[in-house]
């Protein structure tokens, strides 16, 4: 049986929509590579087309903001139907994927489907706003809602995941990316938390001329972002222990991204969160208090981010 899925919306410098609509669909060479987005031609290209497809999704139904942008999505993943507005595809289809990036747009796009029970994937950040956290919270812990960046599923942390205990007692953790915290400190947040054993405390943020912040776990572990701005692609995370110190550079996109919507079919299909909503709340309530922490230069407790 096949869930038919809706992929919402587009923003400036993010196609995930057409990354993520041909992963689940497969692609037309010549319609992705007419596009104008050759990266994702680049690393498509070069995956075998049993990479292809995830579980029995299939994207049925597209909108974006602009008819000229839905109608070359359309062509470059297959999309039978472009539909004038995102509430035509209540009734017509199972899910629905929101791959804009800019979190303002999320509620109003979302709240719909949710509020109909359709189940929703958000594209990173769900928010930075602790009213529109509220507001979500509760579709998180049903399982109709799930939002994360891909990073949380990137194979080149499988080796982490899998040698945790040759790096003894964990002294310290680093990551460093592109651009700002606001927008990509949630790439290494949900990178990195879930390789922890304990929970965010507390952010503050260091003087210089990019944001850098220092994230206190419970168990004294600091974890420590730079976010450099416009300069070369980098997304790294760096493990110091005491008896092992390992870099690991991301950049399977198409991996990554593949293993997220396989977790949300499988949200889908159970009916449960297909991530923890309290983990889920950790990387959100850190990612705003890390803005509050610039803003103010002043450390920021979590213990004061209630949203019941």
């Amino acid at each position: 049986m096949v869930i038919r899925v809706g992929m919402l919306g587009i923003s400036d410098g993010n196609g995930h929509p057409f990354s993520f609509s041909a992963i689940i669909n497969g692609y037309c060479v010549d319609g992705l590579r007419a596009a104008g987005w050759p990266g994702i031609y680049d690393y498509v290209r070069r995956r075998h087309s049993s990479e292809f497809g995830v579980g029995d999704l299939r994207v049925t139904h597209a909108w974006t903001q602009h008819a000229e942008q839905t109608a070359s999505l359309c062509s470059a993943a297959r999309i039978p139907c472009a539909v004038d507005a995102p509430t035509d595809m209540i009734g017509e289809v199972e899910a629905v994927i929101i791959a804009r990036d800019d979190h303002a747009s999320h509620r109003p796009l979302a709240a719909p489907f949710l509020e109909a029970g359709i189940p929703v994937f958000i594209d990173k950040p769900l928010t930075v706003d602790l009213d529109e956290l509220r507001y979500f919270a509760p579709y998180l812990e049903r399982g109709l809602l799930m939002s994360c960046s891909g990073m949380r599923y990137a194979q080149e942390l499988d080796a982490w995941r899998s040698r945790q205990v040759d790096y003894g007692e964990l002294k310290l953790v680093r990551g460093t990316i592109v651009n700002d915290w606001e927008r990509y400190g949630v790439h290494l947040l949900d990178a990195i938390l879930p390789l922890l054993p304990s929970r965010p405390v507390s952010v503050r943020a260091l003087p210089g001329e990019h944001d850098s912040l220092v994230i206190a776990m419970s168990d004294g572990v600091s974890i420590h972002i730079d976010a450099l701005g416009q300069v070369p692609v980098i997304f790294r995370v760096e493990l110091i222990g005491s008896r092992h110190v390992g870099g690991i550079d991301i950049a399977d996109n198409f991996t990554m991204f593949r293993r997220t919507l396989w977790e949300f079919w499988r949200m889908v299909v159970d009916q449960r969160p297909a991530i923890p909503a309290m983990a889920t709340l950790d990387v959100i309530h850190t990612l705003i208090a890390g803005k509050q922490a610039l803003q103010t230069r002043e450390e920021v407790s979590l213990d004061g981010f209630d949203i019941s």
